[in-house]
């Protein structure tokens, strides 16, 4: 996500062997990355691993189905964009009872029946090679279900120790996507 550029440190200390490049946009959904992906916003790289996790901002305006058809969609461009490459799909992180920038109190069960909805069809999408699956969220749930503040202070947004967990949990299986050939055949469903 975007916010990777407030915990450079941790970035660079993770990801920086990888020489990585960080795409993404605050307040992006899926219909975004989809438009930037057909102008070119993939073209003339190569990377082995893209790491792609997209939806949480659609949850107020657009049903599961809809989220995940639009990732199902970023998926086959960005295969059809880069064939050797990778997919790394996150599921959509937690969010907790919060107040939005505009006074709005949000529908937390709502959105988080959605993601659940969403993470599962997720999941379905890995072929243990070309794409694979990670369900990050329970790493950040307390034992009650609740999210800690230090870890996502408004609900929503990940701190540095946010950050921390997502590195822990998303490394060891980074390291094995870069280090493994993905398949001379592709297949993205």
């Amino acid at each position: 996500t975007h916010a990777w550029d407030r915990h450079e440190e941790i970035w660079e200390k993770a990801w920086g062997a990888y020489d990585p490049a960080n795409f993404g946009h605050g307040g992006d959904q899926t219909q975004h990355v989809i438009w930037r992906i057909t102008q070119g916003e993939l073209d003339h790289i190569a990377p082995k691993v893209v790491v792609l996790m997209i939806g949480t901002n659609n949850l107020h305006h657009y049903n599961a189905p809809e989220i995940v058809a639009g990732n199902q969609r970023i998926v086959e461009l960005i295969h059809e964009k880069l064939p050797q490459t990778k997919v790394l799909l996150l599921g959509i992180f937690p969010r907790g009872p919060r107040t939005n920038g505009r006074g709005v109190v949000e529908d937390h069960e709502l959105h988080m029946r959605k993601i659940t909805a969403i993470n599962a069809a997720l999941a379905k999408m890995e072929n243990g090679n070309s794409i694979r699956f990670l369900d990050l969220g329970p790493k950040f749930m307390s034992a009650d279900g609740t999210l800690a503040a230090a870890i996502m202070p408004d609900q929503l947004h990940l701190s540095a120790a946010g950050y921390e967990i997502w590195v822990e949990g998303m490394k060891p299986l980074v390291d094995e996507m870069m280090a493994a050939p993905v398949a001379a055949r592709i297949e993205t469903n």
